[in-house]
């Protein structure tokens, strides 16, 4: 995994859970968002512009968001 991003003001440090954060990792990547697992433990993610803020929010919900938190926020929508 990359150690760290470039030095960037639209880079953000989350807090994740160890267990998530590969996944978490793999589909920001594939979504093309710069993210990173630096050797503290941290989790870094580059956020340029507001379509990109959305993905990295649904992602990290998908992963660890409660099936009934899930379920309630998508009968919402409708």
């Amino acid at each position: 995994m990359d150690q760290a991003l470039p030095h960037s003001c639209n880079r953000h440090p989350l807090l994740i859970p160890r267990g998530d954060r590969w996944q978490i990792y793999r589909r920001l990547r594939e979504l093309e968002i710069p993210c990173a697992c630096p050797e503290d433990g941290g989790f870094e993610v580059e956020v340029n512009n507001p379509v990109a803020a959305v993905q990295v929010w649904s992602v990290i919900q998908h992963h660890t968001a409660a099936r009934q938190q899930l379920v309630q926020w998508l009968e919402s929508c409708w």
